[in-house]
Parts: structure tokens; sequence; C-alpha cells
């Protein structure tokens, strides 16, 4: 079979082909800590699931518009609206089965070939997969330990130019969990301003902040015309296997990115969509509940893994991933996790899965329990000294 050109550009999420390889070796009857997968290990908070059983028991199973019924874009806007301090309406709103479309659909929409797209590195994967398919050029931002994996201001004045489209930030980030200041997103709105670039702003951790309240780029005066906010449900409500997420944005873009919903996957499922309704409206205490343990587990790693010879890890700000360096071990990070995968039965990602300014690097997510955390560490500590 012949594949078309572009399909050579696309990269994946290695965070699924070690899991695949970790449910292998369970297969087999080891025992493996799963510290790969950046997915949150509590239910679905009841009140959202059952507000999706009683929308399938109203009959809420056909099309709906592309970007969404009108009552939950209206529930969206509201909450950006008032967790931002911004005014946005449902016109600016789409709905999606999960935050991936919205990179995918703004790149697509914005981004013709040749044109160039600044992104964090290390960072998520799909960013530069998705640069590459509809070939952008992906210009990396590289984002450094000494500076709590913030950006350097002088680094990205010297990448942004007139060739330059969109800017891609993400705060808190993964797979580091820093965050970036005020000052940070000050340049990035100066700069885009200068050079008339287009800001997607991943904001998909931002219920899940520890030490500083979380800052979003369109509350600088300008930035909300041409700013695409993506966020979620998956994080904040732990609703990953639901594949939920949206875009706010300008209505003129929303428009298009419907255009592009109606082309791709018509809508989302219409009874989910009135549990979206319910997670935003709803009691928010389970999330508070799942903040405070994330924040209690991320206390627990990053202390744990900061006594195990050769591992540096700064303490990250928000999301639920730890990052130490680990090249005082003396092992490339691609090795040492399939090492820690294999000799002491925990699954961990290598750094340069998230770019090459991540060698040198390993992610663990902290999305499960803390007797599960503190078993990982003692199986890693053993296995490291081993070497």
């Amino acid at each position: 079979m012949q594949f078309a050109e572009r399909m050579s550009r696309l990269g994946t999420e290695t965070a699924f082909e070690v899991l695949v390889r970790a449910r292998a070796l369970e297969a087999q009857g080891r025992s493996i800590v799963h510290l790969e997968i950046g997915e949150p290990d509590f239910d679905t908070p009841s009140n959202i699931t059952e507000a999706a059983i009683e929308a399938l028991r109203k009959g809420e199973t056909h099309y709906t518009p592309s970007a969404g019924i009108p009552q939950v874009r209206e529930a969206i806007a509201q909450h950006i609206s008032q967790s931002r301090d911004i005014e946005v309406g449902p016109q600016n709103v789409i709905l999606t089965p999960g935050a991936k479309p919205i990179m995918f659909f703004a790149i697509l929409a914005l981004v013709d070939p040749g044109d160039e797209v600044i992104y964090p590195n290390p960072g998520f994967p799909i960013y530069e997969s998705m640069i590459n398919f509809v070939g952008g050029k992906a210009v990396p931002l590289p984002l450094r330990m000494e500076r709590e994996f913030r950006f350097d201001h002088d680094e990205l004045r010297a990448l942004v130019n007139d060739k330059t489209r969109m800017i891609i930030i993400n705060s808190p980030q993964n797979p580091t969990g820093g965050i970036l200041e005020e000052e940070d997103l000050r340049l990035v709105a100066e700069l885009a301003q200068k050079h008339d670039c287009i800001v997607l702003s991943d904001e998909i951790y931002e219920r899940l902040v520890y030490d500083k309240p979380h800052h979003s780029i369109t509350t600088i005066p300008g930035m909300l015309e041409r700013t695409i906010i993506l966020d979620g449900f998956s994080k904040t409500y732990a609703m990953t296997g639901w594949r939920l997420g949206y875009g706010v944005m300008p209505e003129e873009l929303a428009q298009r990115m419907a255009k592009l919903a109606t082309n791709n996957h018509s809508c989302v499922a219409s009874f989910e969509q009135y549990a979206a309704i319910e997670a935003l409206t709803g009691p928010q205490d389970e999330v508070e509940t799942m903040r405070q343990e994330f924040e209690a587990r991320r206390n627990m790693i990053v202390e744990g893994l900061n006594q195990i010879p050769g591992f540096r890890c700064v303490m990250p700000g928000g999301a639920f991933y730890a990052f130490p360096n680990i090249e005082e071990t003396g092992k490339a990070s691609e090795w040492l996790a399939d090492y820690l995968l294999h000799e002491a039965g925990v699954a961990c990602l290598k750094g340069e899965a998230f770019g090459e300014h991540g060698r040198g690097f390993i992610r663990f997510s902290y999305a499960n329990s803390r007797k599960n955390i503190q078993e990982a560490l003692e199986r890693i500590d053993t296995a490291i000294r081993k070497l």
C-alpha cells in the first residue's frame, strides 16, 4: 500500500506505546506500577455520570450542531469568563471529542506550508506532530530546568520573526509541571502583537495548580482577539475516556473550526454534552479534593526522587508530572526508562519523547495512589543502586 507523504511527518504519543509494553509484561505475570500515562486514577464524579445517564433516558441520542448545543457553549463561556476574568460568549466556543482536535483544527485553519510555529520543548508531542503534518516549520522553544522550565526571554525574542504564524504555550505544562509567570505571558503578548501572531494557549491543567495562581494570556489587553484557549474535562473531572474538550477563540475562527468539526466528526455525543454542563455548573467539591490529593502526591514523589542517586527533580507547580534530570546516573534517559520498566517494574517515559530538549530527563505521572507511588520509589531506588 502506498501512503501519502504527509503520513511520514505524523508523530505519536509514547505514553500509549509504553502502556502497551507494560500491559504485555503484566500479562506475563509481572507487577507493574503505572507512572507513564497522564490519566487521573479517580472515577468521574457521580453527578456528572448521572447527568449523562439521565440525558440518555430522555432520548438525547441524536445529532447536535457541530460546535455543540447552545446550553453547553453558554456554560463553557460563563466558566471561562469567570475563571479568566474576561468576557466571551457561546459564539466563541467549540466543543470537540477531547482537546486534541482544538490543536489540530487550529493549526489546520491557520498554518500554511512554510509558516513557522513556535512550540515548547520539552512539550506535549502532538504540537510538533501537527505542525509537521500540515507542512509548517516547527520551531522549538527550549524550557530549561534551571528556570523551573520557563522559557528564556532572549531565546524567544530571537525565534519570533515575520514568518511566525503561531506561538504555542502550555501552562501548567506537560511534561514538566512548569508554570509561566505573568512576565513570561506579557512577553509572548508583546511579540505576538508586534509580529501579528496567533497564540494557542493550552490551559488543560488550569485547575491543577498548587503554589501560584493560574494566569491566562487572554487577560492582557489585545490578546483575547488573537488567542485560542484550549481546555477540557479530562484532567479536571477525571473524564479522560469521555473525550470532551473545547476551544474558546475569536468568533470568525470559531465558525471555521465548526466547519472542520462538521467535516471530521459531525458533533460530540449529544448525551455527553449534558454531562459537560453538569461538570461546569454542578458541585466542585470533588475537583478540589482531587487537586489536594495530587498536591500531596507531588510532594511525596519529588522528595522521594531527590533521594535516589543521580536524580535531580525541581518541584512542579501544576499538572501531575515530575520531570527529574537523570544525567548523573550516567545513563541515557531512553535506556534508563526501559531499564526501570523491565528491572523495577515501573512504567515511565523517556524525556526525549517530549522533544530534543527533554533528553537527560524522565517523566513520571503521579496520577496514581500514594501507596503505588511509594512502591515505585522503592523499586526505582533499588534498581538504580544496582547500577
